[in-house]
């Protein structure tokens, strides 16, 4: 089986980004510490080599260490994941995530009207600007 290269983050990836995201610069022992789960130091090694290939962490040697930073925001990653979402599980329509979000009742009325808010608040933003 060919693994097929891919710009999204595993999960693993994901929690390793978290890390580094929280805690900045860290090497492969501070971010195998931080982990929620136990991972060998070779694993937490081969997956910061990993994230370091894909472009997605920097790396600096520091007394014969590598020291791992972020390459990209958390932003940068969590919209590239909404539009992926989006993209293959809703055929490309945010309104019907939105929908299946309402319908599974993961967004409360409450939630809604505070989204609400911040679209209103947006589209102030934007009227602003032009």
């Amino acid at each position: 089986m060919v693994r097929r290269k891919t710009e999204q983050l595993t999960p693993l990836e994901l929690e390793i980004m978290h890390v580094l995201w929280e805690t900045g610069p860290a090497n492969v022992q501070t971010v195998q510490q931080k982990l929620k789960r136990d991972l060998a130091y070779t694993t937490v090694q081969t997956m910061l080599n990993i994230l370091h290939r894909k472009g997605k962490a920097k790396r600096t040697l520091k007394d014969r260490a590598y020291f791992y930073k972020p390459a990209v925001s958390r932003k940068q990653v969590l919209s590239k994941h909404v539009v992926d979402v989006v993209d293959r599980l809703f055929g490309g329509s945010a309104e019907s995530l939105v929908m299946s979000l309402v319908e599974t009742k993961h967004l409360t009325a409450a939630k809604l009207a505070r989204l609400h808010k911040l679209l209103e608040e947006a589209e102030e933003k934007r009227d602003e600007n032009t």
